[in-house]
């Protein structure tokens, strides 16, 4: 029976590792224009989607989007995928957002976020350290669609505000918090 144990777990971690590894290949952007467009074009579809957003994005000093995510798992899992840095309506810099998770989970999904970076302090945090695990530096709320009926420009108090959308796929639930982002070279 031991052996058996074993020998499911492995054949999990195996085939975890395989439909990560092949379902992360797809969320890699193949130049620095290919990312800076296919941003542009997320943040556009989220506006059109969600006016609270669209609103935040016009009080937010810069705004981290990833415009494609890529999340599988079967026990251990992961999730990989590349974005921009939009300050001043210029695509400034490029980060990668990778997250790991373990636990009963199954299945592979892809989907898209924003961060709207509120503040001054927010920015320089992206900026100045080696990478951004969420969760740690400044407060980052999620927005689900609960959440944004009472939120305002006048409301808006956290350091960052972190938009969910576009989702497509088998796996339950998706969360940032956790993920680490880190700048990378275009």
């Amino acid at each position: 029976m031991k052996n058996f144990k074993r020998f499911m777990l492995a054949a999990a971690f195996a085939a975890a590792t395989s439909v990560s590894l092949g379902a992360f290949q797809g969320a890699h952007a193949a130049t620095a224009e290919d990312l800076n467009k296919e941003a542009a074009h997320a943040l556009e579809k989220l506006y059109e989607t969600n006016a609270v957003a669209k609103e935040i994005g016009e009080q937010a000093q810069a705004i981290l989007v990833f415009p494609n995510i890529v999340k599988a798992g079967l026990v251990f899992g992961g999730a990989y995928g590349e974005g921009v840095l939009n300050e001043g309506g210029a695509m400034q810099r490029y980060y990668n957002s990778v997250t790991g998770s373990w636990g009963l989970q199954a299945g592979a999904q892809s989907y898209g976020y924003a961060v709207f970076l509120m503040n001054d302090k927010a920015v320089d945090y992206l900026k100045e350290t080696a990478g951004w695990e969420i969760g740690v530096g400044p407060t980052v709320v999620v927005v689900d669609e609960g959440a944004a009926k009472n939120l305002s420009t006048s409301t808006l108090k956290e350091d960052a505000y972190a938009f969910i959308f576009d989702q497509k796929g088998l796996m339950a639930g998706v969360s940032i918090e956790g993920t680490k982002i880190t700048e990378i070279k275009r």
